[in-house]
């Protein structure tokens, strides 16, 4: 009888993740019509190497990022820190802390930051370049609430102020983000989130200024009138999750997880991603993923990464890397240092 509730539990889920599937077929992309796509670059080098299927994963500071209902899990300080060696040269790195409190729930603080280095300046007289240099920062302060309300479900909520500035150039706004997770008897994990759902906005700046010449064809006039151009407002990247994880144990030392994620992006048509990890004695860990399955024209594809676990005095450890295939854009590598104390 129990075994037939454990298998009835999984199909349930497992439906309830294909049934966002065959809209994929009829949706029309937006691809390149929102802001803010660094929100999109997925911090954990762990879930990263397991195709970032990792809301419901529900186990630690890393998961935070997939589903903030992760943070009702906290028991203890956990850090989270992740550098990634971007496409085209630019660094990514992202700073999370875990923080307990007994009796009112756990918080969390996140930091994201996307910087391209200097680049020179070339116009059309100056190919070469003009001498000077410019950058591009993109940058995200996160706060966020979670509870475990029993032993089974949790939610949690965050919010991000978000800033994106080309040299003289920026943008700001907030998003909001709220998740929940809840586990099945026999150890099936549900989770489903929505992220980055904020106001529109627009780039503003002096680098918008310019002479303006009202009427071309009249000589005489003022030819350099100075003007600013206003640029359009863009939504943010909206991702709606929900999966399914499954951990099965293959020996006193040995564990097996399986999970599998399909989204819904507001510029973009739906996907699913899936991955596994394969521990030892929660020291060695061996993973591989898929990234955006029935997804058009998608240059992302196979994960493969591997972490190593362990304590200090009372402190615990995680350090994790992720290899992931990007098509014409080559690979990418992400590191991540995690902590609890």
């Amino acid at each position: 009888m129990r075994a037939r509730r454990h298998i009835r539990n999984t199909l349930f889920a497992v439906t309830a993740v294909a049934l966002l599937c065959p809209a994929a077929v009829r949706a029309q992309s937006k691809t390149g019509t929102t802001i803010g796509q660094f929100l999109l670059i997925e911090p954990s080098a762990r879930i990263s190497a397991m195709g970032n299927a990792g809301v419901a994963l529900y186990d630690g500071i890393q998961s935070i990022y997939y589903n903030p209902a992760a943070a009702g899990q906290l028991t203890r300080y956990e850090l989270q820190v992740t550098h990634s060696e971007w496409l085209a040269g630019i660094n990514y790195d992202y700073v999370a802390l875990g923080v307990p409190i007994e009796s009112v729930g756990n918080f969390f603080l996140s930091v994201t930051s996307l910087h391209s280095g200097d680049i020179d300046v070339r116009t059309v007289g100056q190919p070469l370049g003009t001498g000077e240099r410019f950058t591009v920062e993109n940058l995200a302060l996160g706060v966020g609430y979670g509870r475990q309300f029993t032993p089974r479900f949790g939610a949690g909520i965050q919010a991000n102020y978000v800033e994106e500035t080309v040299w003289h150039t920026s943008l700001r706004t907030w998003t909001i983000g709220a998740g929940t997770a809840y586990r099945f008897p026999g150890g099936l994990r549900l989770g489903s989130s929505i992220s980055h759902f904020g106001t529109r906005a627009g780039f503003g700046g002096r680098d918008l200024r310019i002479q303006y010449d009202a009427d071309p064809d009249v000589f005489g006039d003022n030819s350099a009138l100075p003007a600013e151009q206003f640029a359009d407002d863009f939504a943010v990247p909206i991702l709606f999750r929900v999966g399914v994880t499954m951990p099965r144990e293959l020996s006193p030392n040995s564990m097996l997880l399986v999970s599998v994620d399909a989204f819904h992006p507001n510029d973009n048509k739906e996907s699913v991603s899936f991955g596994t990890e394969w521990t030892w004695n929660n020291t060695l860990a061996l993973r591989a993923g898929y990234q955006d399955l029935f997804l058009e024209d998608s240059e992302v594809g196979l994960t493969l990464g591997v972490g190593i676990g362990g304590r200090i005095d009372l402190s615990v450890f995680d350090f994790d890397y992720v290899w992931a295939d990007h098509g014409r854009l080559d690979a990418t590598h992400r590191f991540t240092f995690a902590l609890g104390f």
